[in-house]
Order: structure tokens, then sequence, then C-alpha cells
């Protein structure tokens, strides 16, 4: 009988419980890594769990709010023994109105995407990026809409200007990075029919998420921030 490996990869995995990140998790267990996936407390059962339930040597479930810091600092306690090839944080969400000209929105709808879009993300970034080994993998889920050179339509604007301050922000923390050997990606799946890509989405889950698992593996060895689309392309900033 063939042997069983000792050391499979690993995957942190932030903001797991349904659409694309818990596609990313299938695919990675698929593909014979383990998972670590995140969902936030009093969520239910998702889509994780199922996945879970039938890969339990595969995947783990976290509980995770990156919009609060202790919960943050909190995972960081409980994984201070592990360590993992890769994290990747998915987590993100839109504002109640996406059609809202940047002067209509609430500040709070402000600052609420900002938190989420922006500062958690990054906060779980520069949190946690000691649990991943010194040539791992450190990727957040952007959005082509995150361009500026190609924004020539507008609207969605306060999404667009959250996913825009996330990759310069990411841009800083690469500038930080630039003697290390770490990967670092922004990644633009494409436009998804999920609950927040809307059913005119031009791309399936199936059709995007694969393509991004290619990418973020075909990343690992390649040091420095890159901002790729879920087919390797490259995306203006």
């Amino acid at each position: 009988m063939p042997e069983t490996p000792t050391h499979l990869p690993s995957l942190l995995l932030i903001g797991a419980s349904r659409g694309l990140g818990h596609a990313m998790a299938a695919e990675f267990v698929h593909r014979g890594w383990r998972v670590v996936g995140t969902v936030r407390a009093g969520s239910g059962r998702t889509l994780l769990h199922d996945l879970a339930e039938a890969h339990p040597d595969c995947v783990e479930i976290e509980t995770l709010d990156i919009t609060r810091c202790e919960q943050i600092s909190a995972l960081l306690e409980r994984l201070r023994d592990r360590t993992f090839d890769m994290l990747f944080v998915n987590a993100g969400t839109t504002n109640p109105d996406p059609t809202q000209h940047i002067g209509e929105v609430s500040t709070q709808d402000f600052v609420d995407l900002m938190i989420t879009n922006a500062l958690g993300p990054m906060r779980v970034v520069e949190r946690l990026c000691d649990r991943v080994r010194a040539a791992g993998l450190i990727g957040v889920m952007s959005s082509g809409q995150g361009s500026i050179s190609d924004n020539e339509s507008g609207q969605r604007e306060l999404y667009r200007g959250s996913k825009a301050a996330l990759n310069q922000f990411m841009r800083s923390f690469a500038a930080r990075q630039v003697h290390t050997p770490r990967p670092m990606a922004l990644i633009a799946p494409g436009w998804v029919r999920t609950e927040l890509g809307g059913p005119q989405g031009r791309l399936s889950i199936e059709e995007s998420v694969p393509g991004v698992v290619n990418v973020l593996l075909d990343k690992l060895g390649r040091p420095g921030l890159e901002y790729l689309d879920y087919l390797g392309r490259t995306v203006r900033w």
C-alpha cells in the first residue's frame, strides 16, 4: 500500500462559510491541502461545516469576525503553535445600497464598509502573518473594481473605494516585506454569481474558483506582491 504523506500543505482561510470562501476551501481540500476556515460566531451550520463533516482529517473550523480586534487576538492565541503555508483573507461585503454616489453614503455605512473590506483584512494580515512560514503566501481577496486605472464606468463607488484602500494597504505591507522571500497576492476573482456579486455575474463559482486556486499555487515561490485576476492576468493598479 502507498504510504500516507506525513505532511500536507496547510491553508488558513479567513471567511470560508459560503460563496467563494467555501468553494476555495473545497478546492484546496480536493488538491490535497489541509484547511482551517473561519466562520462568524452565531452563523449556524454553514457549507463549511458540511465540508468539515465530509473531510474531518482535512478541515477545521474556527470562529472570527474580522471587525472585532479581540477576536483576531483570540484566534492568534489559539493558533500560537501552528504554522501555515498560506494565509488567505476572503472576508468582505458591500454597502446596503451600492448604487449610491459617494456623497450620498451615510457616515456609518462608510465606516462599516471600510472596516470590513480594508481595515479588518489588514489587521488579520498584520496580526497573523507570523503564523505563516517565512516563504509562505499571504493573499487577500480584492476585486477588479479596486483598480483605479480601470475605473471607466464608476458605479459601486463605496465598494470600489474600499477595495482600492485595501490594495494600497497591502502595497504598504509588501513594502515592509521587500527583502523577504514572501509571495503576496491581491486577487480579483471576476464578477461571480454569489450573494455579493448578484445574479447578473458573468462567472459561476465553478468557473472562478479553480482559477483563483491555480493562481495562488502558481504564485508560491514567486516573492513580492502582485495584483492578479482569476486567470493569472495582471490587474492595473
